[in-house]
């Protein structure tokens, strides 16, 4: 006469519960954080820097053109992000070769 299975449910623990949003509140902290961090190259002014590019002309030396380009700085450090920055194993360059400065 009376429905009893209808209504009952399984008792379900209090420390499930949790877990079982695990996965909600780390998309919307991964969200928040991919959020903060656009709007934080927003607010710095996040531009690549200036590259600038020199035509090596005959005589000229990466130590020539480091100590023109950038006066008052260490030369050797300038000689090491030239280098780097276009890809030479030695401080040799070729006339006529394109090189870029950075900025």
């Amino acid at each position: 006469m009376y429905a009893t299975g209808y209504s009952i449910r399984p008792l379900r623990s209090r420390r499930e519960a949790p877990l079982r949003h695990l996965g909600r509140w780390s998309l919307v902290l991964l969200a928040v954080a991919a959020l903060a961090l656009g709007l934080s190259k927003v607010a710095l002014g996040d531009t690549p820097p200036v590259v600038a590019t020199v035509v090596v002309q005959p005589g000229d030396t990466l130590w020539a053109i480091a100590g023109a380009r950038y006066p008052g700085d260490d030369v050797r450090v300038r000689i090491d992000e030239i280098e780097h920055l276009n890809g030479l194993h030695s401080p040799v360059i070729d006339v006529g070769e394109v090189l870029q400065l950075p900025g």
